[in-house]
């Protein structure tokens, strides 16, 4: 869909379909909506005191021009309090609006920018959080459909603003908003992407795609070298699989980056398909283990948006990718298997496959000198059960970087929650046979235990760990997030470099 920006009156615009708003409780419209009530003879306002109209979140109302403007309809968009109205709010409205209006064949409608006026958020935030929430709602993952339920797609909306001295601002929040949806969109797409199609070597493949597209360095590490390298707890998930492992790198490096400075590491779990195993998982729902590699997806998504936004920061990608099968060469509960730090790791579940990848990769980064580290992983069911479909959860060894992660997600409307990570975990993943439990001590606290297990491979590298296996994926359309796989972390992890790149 192409999203442009018209200066002028939104009344002015022949398309098939305007759309203005109204906050809940207003009685008399003001500001565009209020023109285009006068155009219409008051109808907008006819159809408030009537009560059909309320301005509730979620309401959309179509009403019929008859010739007295150029466009066919107007679409009246109910953006609910004005109290507690923020940028969340456009990117929901934006994105239930664009929705609405492909459901309903406009496929060329102008809207003007949600909350920029008497919601008060700032125009380039407004405008963001528009084209966010826009291509957002908009996604579909139809790519293996022969055939698409219905032809209709919304193929422009033009952002309609009557100041001409805001152009610059709006068309900066425009270009960024679509920046960061296109990578959140690139990342569902890997994610929703079928395990027969999105094998390590495809993985591999596209993040090479982006990188060759964005002037990043890129290197994709083989099975050979990653024994040289001595990664046996990635090598050890992959043997059960035909499919080679990768270890993709992705590196972006800003000119204006200081020197001495350290780049910042985004690591991202890239299991493409995850049986557990000999430790097998039940079939139920077996077939979403496709999108295990949401985490890996995220950061190569993310590296595709920060190339383009050029923070002052040096950045590298690390998706450690492998398929965890059962097989005759699988891995086992009670093998022992050594990280490239040289640490020894007791396996007790095959099904805890990705703090194995992240081990290695942990360790990788480490020795590459990178800092802050952030890994990014649908790394357990525990973490899901704790903060359920909407919050993923964070912990590390650094205060100060939680707290960026924390504020980046909160900029980027994203909801993040930290869990605890002391001391007293500890005991739950110490070993009688090796350096380390691959996992804990029995059920309670897995989310922590496993990030307790990584902790031992970040070592005293500033380090946080974000765990989305509750995120990652979504059972129904709401708001921004579209059913099947959300893209979740990437614009978080964005924004993250930006913050970083300021420090």
């Amino acid at each position: 869909m192409e999203i442009k920006l018209a200066i002028g009156d939104i009344a002015a615009q022949q398309v098939d379909a305007i759309v203005v708003n109204l906050f809940e409780g207003v009685t008399e419209p003001g500001g565009a909506t209020g023109a285009v009530d006068r155009a219409l003879d008051g109808a907008i306002s006819q159809l408030i005191a009537d009560g059909d109209v309320k301005g509730k979140p979620g309401e959309f109302t179509v009403i019929h021009t008859f010739g007295k403007l150029p466009a066919k309809r107007v679409v009246i968009a109910g953006l609910g309090k004005a109290s507690g109205f923020d940028v969340s709010a456009v990117r929901k409205v934006s994105a239930e609006a664009a929705r609405f209006l492909r459901r309903h064949g406009f496929s060329r409608s102008a809207t003007i920018v949600h909350g920029a006026g008497i919601g008060g958020i700032a125009p380039d935030a407004a405008a963001q959080a528009l084209t966010e929430g826009a291509l957002l709602g908009l996604y579909r993952f139809h790519r293996h459909k022969s055939k698409e339920d219905d032809d209709k797609e919304l193929d422009e909306l033009r952002v309609v603003e009557f100041d001409s001295a805001k152009v610059q601002v709006l068309e900066h929040g425009i270009t960024r908003g679509r920046i960061l949806a296109e990578a959140t969109n690139l990342c569902r797409d890997l994610a929703n992407e079928s395990s027969n199609y999105m094998t390590p070597t495809q993985l591999a493949e596209e993040a090479e795609q982006v990188a060759r597209r964005y002037s990043l360095e890129f290197r994709a590490y083989d099975r050979a070298e990653m024994e040289q390298m001595g990664m046996g707890a990635l090598l050890a998930v992959a043997q059960g699989s035909a499919q080679p492992p990768k270890f993709i790198t992705m590196r972006y490096s800003s000119p204006q980056a200081l020197p001495e400075k350290p780049a910042l590491a985004l690591i991202g779990k890239g299991v493409t398909f995850d049986s557990g195993g000999i430790s097998i998982k039940p079939s139920s729902g077996m077939e979403n283990m496709k999108g295990d590699m949401a985490g890996g997806a995220a950061i190569i998504a993310a590296m595709q948006a920060i190339a383009q936004l050029k923070p002052r920061v040096n950045v590298v990608g690390i998706v450690p990718a492998a398929e965890n099968l059962p097989s005759g060469t699988a891995y086992r509960p009670g093998d022992i298997v050594r990280a490239s730090n040289g640490k020894t790791i007791e396996v007790l579940n095959t099904d805890a496959e990705g703090r194995m990848l992240l081990a290695d990769a942990l360790s990788w980064a480490r020795k590459e000198g990178l800092s802050p580290l952030v890994d990014v992983a649908t790394l357990t069911g525990a973490c899901s059960i704790a903060l359920g479909p909407f919050y993923s959860g964070v912990m590390g060894n650094s205060q100060s970087v939680i707290d960026q992660v924390l504020e980046a997600a909160k900029a980027a409307g994203e909801l993040i929650w930290q869990l605890p990570l002391t001391d007293e975990y500890k005991d739950l993943v110490k070993s009688d046979v090796a350096d380390v439990r691959q996992t804990g001590t029995g059920r309670a606290g897995g989310a922590i235990t496993a990030a307790q297990m990584l902790a031992a491979f970040a070592e005293d590298t500033r380090w946080a760990h974000l765990d989305i296996a509750g995120t990652s994926r979504s059972e129904r359309d709401r708001g921004a997030t579209v059913k099947g796989h959300t893209g979740v972390a990437v614009r978080t992890l964005v924004t993250l470099a930006e913050r970083v790149a300021q420090e």
